[in-house]
């Protein structure tokens, strides 16, 4: 999966005999206006296919077929596999404008031809978990369930989502197959479709708690009020009958769980949980839970398969050095830091981030280094790979490192993050020598 342009730089660079060692660093420069933090995801997905990428022979031919290749060239390109390295941040960790996720380094045009493979990847990824987080965070500890398939871009995009989900702390998904591929519990309740085509509401309810002991049962099909007085009655009749929550899926949510709660409780059935659902995103579940609604749980799934509010994260995939020598874009409000770079993240007392200094690769600052040999002479280095229940430990660990306010939905109005004087003094070194150039 290439762009043109990386096939015809890499092509030239190729026919000039320029393969020195570069590096690219992919980095964000500005945080989205909803977004305080961006949870850096999918550098496993990235350096998984980098191990296995290779042209096949049907490719090679459907290239020729454009007439804009050499003969020599394709040859290369069949006989290409990745030989150079990856650092990259841990999956899960919380990032801020200018702070690489990941960099790359190698043959120019090797690391030329991986632009938007790496950049699709990690977008995808790691802006979902962006938007899953912050559900999850306001939610405050409640279950926050995927029911995003539906919406999402494609259905390899929601196979993908669920895993960026889970690291960002959901509690589960309707997703089957990604469920099970991710170790995530999968959850689903009945649609109202059930209910309509069974001879009456009841009816539907009995089906399911047969089936499903423990089941959730969706109450607003006709009348939310009337729906939970036939469980009661129902339930008090059989008592052996097993019943784990209602749902709520449209209406005014803290009303109807007010009085769900109520009624629930008064009949003596306190166990029965309320889940609530429809239009739902971090903003509307922090109003209801605000306002006191007795909601337990939250199905969510256009906000979270599109993240509606920010579906795209300015990527930028940048060469910071070339033949050892720095490197650097000027451009208006894109100009970039040169050279190889680390990350040091400091904590205070309380366990959360008090600064991160970006630096140069070789300074070395207070803090924990949070960019790591992921992939070395292009294979990836297994005793990096940790277990995705590891990695979801870890992005937990990293997000209870955030401090209240930059875990709020309200925005922030500056980041934590220093540049080290190393490394403006290299860029402003580097600019003259451009300059000069």
């Amino acid at each position: 999966m290439v762009d043109l342009y990386e096939l015809a730089m890499a092509q030239a660079y190729w026919s000039e005999g320029m393969d020195d060692t570069a590096v690219f660093s992919l980095f964000f420069r500005e945080l989205p206006e909803n977004r305080n933090f961006v949870l850096a995801c999918g550098q496993r997905s990235v350096v998984s296919v980098i191990e296995s990428l290779w042209f096949t022979g049907e490719h090679i031919e459907r290239l020729a077929s454009l007439d804009r290749f050499q003969p020599e060239f394709l040859d290369w390109l069949r006989d290409f596999r990745f030989s150079g390295s990856v650092h990259a941040v841990a999956e899960g960790t919380p990032l801020f404008p200018q702070e690489p996720l990941l960099e790359i380094e190698g043959p120019i045009a090797e690391v030329q031809l991986l632009e938007s493979l790496v950049m699709n990847y990690v977008h995808l990824e790691s802006v979902l978990a962006s938007k899953a987080v912050r559900l999850a965070l306001a939610a405050e500890g409640r279950p926050v369930i995927d029911f995003g398939m539906r919406r999402t871009h494609g259905l390899d995009a929601a196979h993908r989502a669920v895993r960026a989900y889970r690291l960002a702390g959901l509690t589960g998904t309707s997703n089957v197959l990604a469920g099970l591929d991710f170790n995530m519990p999968v959850y689903g309740t009945m649609a109202h479709s059930f209910v309509q085509a069974c001879a009456g509401e009841l009816d539907a309810f009995k089906v399911y708690a047969d089936l499903y002991p423990g089941t959730t049962l969706l109450v607003d099909t006709y009348d939310t009020r009337s729906a939970v007085r036939r469980i009661i009655s129902w339930l008090q009749d059989d008592p052996k009958v097993s019943i784990g929550g209602i749902r709520l899926d449209s209406g005014d949510l803290a009303a109807e769980a007010v009085d769900c709660r109520n009624m629930l409780d008064e009949a003596g059935l306190t166990d029965i949980k309320i889940m609530a659902s429809g239009g739902l995103d971090e903003y509307r579940i922090a109003e209801l839970l605000s306002s006191g609604a007795p909601i337990d749980g939250f199905g969510v799934g256009t906000a979270i398969g599109v993240s509606n509010d920010e579906p795209a994260l300015e990527l930028a995939f940048k060469l910071t050095e070339y033949a050892s020598l720095p490197r650097m874009k000027n451009s208006p409000g894109k100009q970039s830091f040169p050279g190889p770079k680390q990350i040091y993240r400091r904590l205070g007392p309380d366990g959360c981030i008090v600064q991160d200094v970006v630096s140069g690769r070789d300074e070395v600052f207070d803090g924990t280094p949070l960019l790591k040999p992921v992939m070395k002479r292009g294979r990836v280095i297994e005793d990096a790979m940790v277990s995705l229940d590891d990695q979801v430990q870890n992005a937990s660990n990293a997000i209870d490192t955030l401090p209240k306010r930059i875990r709020s939905l309200a925005p922030i109005s500056e980041v934590p993050v220093v540049i080290s004087d190393f490394l403006k003094a290299l860029q402003r070194d580097t600019l003259e020598r451009v300059r000069r150039a």
